[in-house]
């Protein structure tokens, strides 16, 4: 059986195993006076900044991600060197290295993973997989109070290498990589325990007691991963490890955006895996026993009718009385007392950044004949992409199929096949992604929709570079995937539906 503590660095150890937060600019892009190939260009308005009054520029404008790295100095030099730094111990050569990086961020950045002035080696993972990483007290200690007191506290060891077997290399790295860039990305695959981690990270080396490892910042992050991509966070193997209190902080949120069968599910899974942890049968009555309390978050007679008759009713973990009560919720007039929340979640609203002034038609536009209509963004706060709204028929009622498409750096983020049907009316309609999508600030995404439909549809005009939604700014440029002619100015993608 395996201890308490053993338990949750084996949590840590899945968690934090993040990828790496590096911004790296798109070098594929074809440069200035290269040749083209033999298809025509797609049609394409002209980029014109409508606001006439001076602007600080984001991030995503100074380094677009078609233009190649220049120089080899600055933030681009300093990420591709994290990026290095991931899979080797690289000391930087000449005494002069200080004068590439100019601030002193980006040279605590070069540090991670550096061998260059390392005071202590961590040696991490269980034997037989092992890594040797190199560190720096001084920059863990201001990081973190976990590694303050390893290093300074009262029971401090003066160790050159410290011994680490029970979390894998990946995930402290990860852990590392925080501390000294001060940058994460977060995915729904890894964010619960990213989320206990930040809340709770145990230093075996103290022999007496634990220490708090509390990063409000980064919590507040993994709440909104977890809130947004709730159904990928629920379904990911990771959800089996956390912890009972972490459980039940999850199933008590009122902005999850799940359907309520996954929670029902997700914590049947984590209740199978609890059971096993506690060398306890796989039974219905223990599984019952471990999720305890914590059953009444799940808000079962806030469900669909079928998914608590086909699935919750039939689990075998909720009490006859329980089921019999539900099915009379559903449909009795008086209404029984129950102890499972019924009020449904709230969930995260939708925001619409809409990028057109006005919208047309024509008696010869818009058509698609299979075409792709295509337009590239950026974003300055991180954001969840959960679908688009589209224009429909000017001629009419009609329906449409769309194949939707986020890309980034030609990587495929998310997809959906669907169809919508229109009224003629010159609304948008909503044609959404299986989850949302997440995309991180200052580098541009490619939004592409493939429509077809028999019916020539509206589409937009005056088109804005710049469009302020709420506390997120969207830019718009042109994307060389668009063949069907919409551009910044006008055409298609009049609406990028979103959370924040």
């Amino acid at each position: 059986m395996v201890d308490a503590k053993g338990r949750n660095m084996k949590c840590l150890t899945f968690f934090l195993m993040l990828p790496e937060s590096v911004r790296i600019r798109s070098n594929k892009g074809a440069k200035k006076g290269s040749p083209t190939n033999s298809k025509l260009p797609p049609v394409c308005y002209e980029i014109i900044t409508l606001k006439t009054k001076k602007k600080k520029k984001m991030a995503a404008e100074v380094f677009p991600a078609k233009k190649p790295a220049a120089t080899a100095t600055g933030a681009t030099t300093v990420q591709q060197y994290q990026q290095q730094n991931l899979n080797n111990n690289n000391t930087i050569q000449g005494c002069n290295w200080q004068g590439l990086y100019p601030t002193i961020r980006e040279r605590n950045s070069v540090m991670f993973n550096n061998e260059l002035m390392a005071d202590v080696h961590f040696v991490v993972g269980p034997p037989g997989g092992t890594q040797r990483l190199p560190g720096h007290r001084y920059v863990l200690a201001v990081g973190s109070s976990v590694f303050h007191a390893m290093f300074y506290g009262e029971l401090a060891e003066d160790k050159d290498e410290i011994r680490i077997p029970d979390v894998e290399p990946p995930s402290f790295l990860a852990m590392l990589r925080y501390i000294y860039c001060d940058e994460i990305d977060l995915c729904a695959d890894t964010v619960l325990a990213t989320l206990y981690a930040a809340k709770k990270y145990i230093v075996p080396h103290l022999a007496r007691g634990s220490c708090l490892f509390e990063e409000p910042d980064l919590t507040q992050r993994c709440w909104e991963v977890i809130d947004a991509q709730a159904e990928l966070a629920l379904k990911s193997e990771g959800f089996c490890d956390i912890d009972a209190q972490t459980l039940e902080s999850i199933l008590r949120r009122e902005t999850l955006n799940a359907k309520e069968i996954v929670v029902f599910e997700a914590a049947l899974s984590w209740a199978e895996a609890e059971c096993l942890r506690r060398e306890l049968t796989l039974s219905i009555d223990n599984k019952r026993k471990v999720l305890g309390k914590a059953v009444y978050l799940i808000r079962v007679p806030t469900m669909a009718l079928d998914d608590f008759a086909n699935g919750a009713a039939q689990s075998g973990v909720l009490t006859l009385n329980e089921t019999n009560d539900i099915f009379l919720w559903y449909t009795a007039a008086k209404k029984p007392e129950l102890q499972f929340v019924s009020k449904p979640r709230a969930g995260l609203s939708p925001q619409r950044c809409h990028r057109f002034q006005s919208c047309a038609y024509r008696s010869n536009q818009w058509r698609y004949r299979g075409r792709c209509d295509s337009i590239q963004f950026a974003v300055d706060k991180r954001v969840f992409i959960a679908g688009f709204g589209l224009y429909g028929s000017s001629c009419g009622s009609a329906e449409y199929s769309a194949k939707i498409e986020l890309k980034r750096q030609g990587a495929v983020l998310g997809q959906n096949l669907s169809k919508y049907f229109s009224d003629g009316s010159s609304n948008t309609f909503p044609v959404w992604f299986e989850y949302p999508v997440q995309i991180e600030p200052d580098a541009f995404y490619t939004a592409s929709v493939v429509l077809d439909g028999n019916e020539l549809s509206y589409f937009g005009q005056e088109g804005m570079t710049e469009v302020q939604c709420g506390r997120v700014t969207f830019q718009f440029q042109c994307s060389s995937d668009s063949t069907n002619g919409t551009g910044v100015q006008g055409g298609q993608i009049p609406e990028l539906i979103f959370y924040a």
